[in-house]
């Protein structure tokens, strides 16, 4: 076929996830010139054309086997972007599937706009819209990594210009956390980032049993990322806002889940407690700054979590105080100055129920 408009990539890692759901969202429902790449990673890639029956001679269709012996998403993207030609790519777990007509939606926003990217709704499949970014209001095209808070999509889903982007790949060897890197050099780059604000939504599925993104890992795979990406190249051109911006969504997003999502002693094991405390004290230090627009009951947490020789019990209790979203201590910062912050707990609070109610 000739150059498409969209390189969609589609990375599977194992023959029992539904992939031909993920393609067939794909190829039944798109009008543009798309070529779907399936990147078999490290498992049978015969058993997986076979699961797509009639769909596997379809000549949008094309396979890449990646057999590298790592257990990193990175590897089949960075295999399909390596073999993309065309305007855009985009990338797509094979647990997902895109609601008819995505990618017809997302290039036209971008032709219409003249986007390096483009970001989708994103919906729970059996259940609501994902308040993230939460932007300003109703804002449409030319986004801006900090007053449109877009470190909160760390996902690279949508479209991204090969003529902007092409050489960007995901940092390799990573177990999870590889598209947060990706996505500093898109959100900060003062590129034309558009969302789609109305358009058809990308789906996320959770009906897999061993979905990598909703499995319990150890601490080490979960923060291995984070050193990597404070030592980058993309992190260090970040202006002082831009990590500010970066750091406050780890915080509070990355690390206090890792606490909030282990709230029995038995779910720490090992050096968890020093991996998480040299984790949250590096990112502290990369943007001191970051601390302020925090709630009193992140600040609480965050306090607990860098010393890991306090009591693992104060740690547990701390996470599941975080959890009381009601309360002045997750509403507040610690100086009520900071409350006017744009990442400040009340200010972000409103622009997530405007972007939900927005994608309704």
């Amino acid at each position: 076929m000739p150059d498409p408009d969209v390189d969609h990539i589609i990375a599977v890692h194992d023959p029992s996830r539904p992939i031909a759901r993920a393609v067939g969202s794909v190829l039944d429902h798109t009008r543009c010139r798309v070529r779907v790449t399936v990147v078999c990673h490290n498992t049978d890639g015969a058993e997986v054309r076979r699961l797509l029956g009639r769909r596997g001679d379809d000549s949008r269709l094309r396979f890449i086997d990646l057999d590298d012996g790592i257990a990193s998403p990175s590897g089949p993207f960075n295999a399909g972007l390596d073999a993309a030609t065309a305007s855009y790519t985009s990338i797509m777990g094979s647990d997902d599937e895109l609601e008819p007509g995505a990618i017809d939606s997302w290039l036209r926003l971008a032709r219409d706009v003249g986007a390096d990217a483009v970001i989708p709704r994103v919906r729970h499949a059996a259940g609501p819209f994902v308040a993230t970014p939460p932007t300003r209001p109703w804002r449409r095209r030319r986004l801006d990594g900090v007053r449109d808070r877009l470190a909160y999509r760390s996902a690279p889903l949508g479209l991204v210009a090969r003529a902007r982007f092409g050489a960007m790949r995901f940092p390799p060897n990573l177990g999870s956390g590889e598209d947060v890197q990706y996505v500093a050099g898109l959100w900060f780059a003062g590129a034309n980032i558009a969302f789609d604000r109305s358009g058809p939504a990308y789906l996320v599925h959770a009906d897999s049993a061993n979905r990598v993104s909703t499995h319990r890992r150890p601490m080490s795979v979960d923060t291995a990322f984070v050193g990597p990406l404070l030592e980058s190249t993309e992190f260090s051109a970040l202006s002082p806002r831009q990590r500010e911006a970066l750091v406050v969504k780890l915080l509070r997003v990355n690390v206090v889940s890792w606490v909030v999502n282990r709230p029995r002693p038995d779910d720490w094991t090992g050096d968890d407690r020093t991996e998480l405390a040299d984790c949250a004290s590096r990112c502290i230090s990369a943007a001191p700054s970051s601390l302020r627009a925090l709630s009193r009951a992140d600040r609480d947490l965050l306090d607990a979590v860098v010393d890991p020789r306090g009591p693992l019990e104060r740690v547990i209790e701390l996470g599941r105080a975080r959890g009381r979203f009601a309360s002045a201590a997750a509403l507040l910062p610690r100086r009520i100055v900071d409350s006017l912050h744009r990442e400040a707990p009340l200010r972000f609070g409103v622009a997530s129920v405007l972007v939900r109610g927005r994608s309704r």
